[in-house]
């Protein structure tokens, strides 16, 4: 079956090379059973390339299921996975057969594989190795025959440097990565997919197709599209529904798209590449490793001159000498004339940074020791659980959206809560 068969077999629009690399890759290891990894951004249809696959494959007549890690709650994962038997925690009133029980013989697609705790992330390892798994509450090794093909639209190289993946999960699941391109990647491709959509939606709703001027269609391709081609569909069928005119200009296009079609985060320095931060709260831990670094420097030159009273004058002449250098610089010597602070002399025995007629206080290694203890806590776990908290009450202790407020999941939030002992 040749390329273009296969796209209208599956409704895939689009020539873009980075599109028809990833899906002669499907295509040739769709015969095999090989263990697939799908990348790629939320939105650029990640489930149909697993279609695909498994259709394409000698499991063609056996069942597919596509499972999302992420919507699953951590307590019940294992027991959706791999089943349970009758008594193995409060509600199993009787056994029940998990996925990979019901779809041996089959293939079974498991998006945001990412959210998946690390607990079950051992016991997937465990079917991909052997094809065994032992239900919940039970002690009986049961085999399967499922193909895996996982999903997910984060880095998961990154997870397992932050212990939040198996590293030989991810080499497992990895054995053949395709990388599903994003709809700003494939500009070419934009057009065609409007007018696809715009198509669909007319016949849907007895319209006339909307028609774009020159302008339209720059705005449309030029568009950050974060949302990819789910965000370019739902453009499209506002557009077909609420425009009171079938030629669509710029400035009526102007009204559909998003006023932000750039990342939403704050900038940060050039020296870190684009994508390094996941969320906000990574951005908030940077933060927190800054301004610890520099209240242990500044702390570290205090007891310095505490130690050695002597020092704080060559600081002060280092600080007064600086001060001029700047006034001259800018050519500002009239007012460092004027400036009385600056252009007194400093004399080296005396302590510059305390009143005049004041003594330089020499503090015990006791008291050092005591401030140290006291000072406040940098800890990244204690500052996470501080926002967790922050956010329940700010939202009314709902999980919901206190979790799009953290940039989290609800299943991630459950489980912070559980592992903070925080009482709603």
């Amino acid at each position: 079956m040749d390329l273009q068969s296969i796209k209208n077999r599956f409704g895939i629009i689009g020539n873009s090379p980075a599109l028809n690399h990833a899906l002669n890759t499907a295509v040739q290891v769709a015969a095999t059973d090989l263990t697939v990894l799908i990348v790629g951004e939320s939105g650029v249809g990640k489930e149909v390339f697993s279609q695909i696959i498994h259709a394409l494959s000698s499991r063609k007549h056996n069942p597919f299921i596509a499972v999302n890690c992420g919507a699953i709650p951590e307590g019940t994962i294992d027991s959706e996975l791999f089943g349970h038997e009758k008594g193995a925690f409060t509600g199993a009133v009787d056994s029940r057969k998990g996925y990979f029980e019901t779809v041996s013989g089959g293939t079974i697609f498991m998006d945001e594989i990412g959210e998946m705790p690390l607990g079950t992330q051992a016991r997937l390892l465990r079917v991909l190795e052997t094809g065994e798994f032992i239900r919940v509450g039970s002690s009986k090794v049961q085999k399967t025959d499922v193909r895996v093909i996982a999903a997910t639209n984060r880095e998961l190289l990154e997870f397992t440097q932050k212990g939040r993946f198996r590293e030989d999960l991810y080499y497992r699941l990895s054995t053949v990565p395709i990388r599903v391109p994003s709809l700003r990647d494939r500009k070419e491709d934009i057009l065609l997919l409007f007018r696809k959509f715009v198509v669909d939606f007319a016949e849907r709703y007895k319209t006339t197709p909307v028609q774009l001027d020159d302008e339209a269609k720059n705005l449309l391709i030029n568009h950050g599209w974060q949302g990819n081609v789910r965000e370019l569909k739902n453009i499209a069928e506002q557009i077909s529904v609420l425009s009171t005119n079938n030629q669509v200009n710029g400035t009526e296009m102007r009204k559909f798209l998003p006023a932000g079609t750039g990342n939403r985060l704050p900038v940060l320095s050039g020296q870190h590449p684009a994508g390094e931060f996941a969320n906000e709260r990574e951005i908030l831990y940077k933060l927190f490793f800054d301004m610890k670094k520099d209240v242990t420097e500044l702390k570290k030159m205090f007891l310095e001159i505490l130690q050695n009273p002597s020092l704080a004058g060559t600081a002060a002449n280092f600080t007064r000498d600086s001060l001029l250098n700047d006034f001259h610089s800018n050519g500002d010597n009239q007012q460092m004339a004027n400036n009385n602070t600056v252009s007194q002399p400093v004399n080296n025995n005396q302590q510059s940074f305390l009143p005049t007629g004041s003594q330089p206080v020499l503090l015990h290694d006791n008291d050092i020791h005591q401030h140290e203890e006291v000072e406040e806590s940098l800890n990244i776990m204690d500052k996470e659980k501080e926002l967790i908290v922050k956010a329940l009450k700010k939202h009314k202790g709902k999980r919901r959206d206190a979790s799009l407020d953290l940039g989290i999941s609800e299943r991630t939030l459950y489980r912070k809560l559980k592992e903070y002992d925080i009482d709603e």
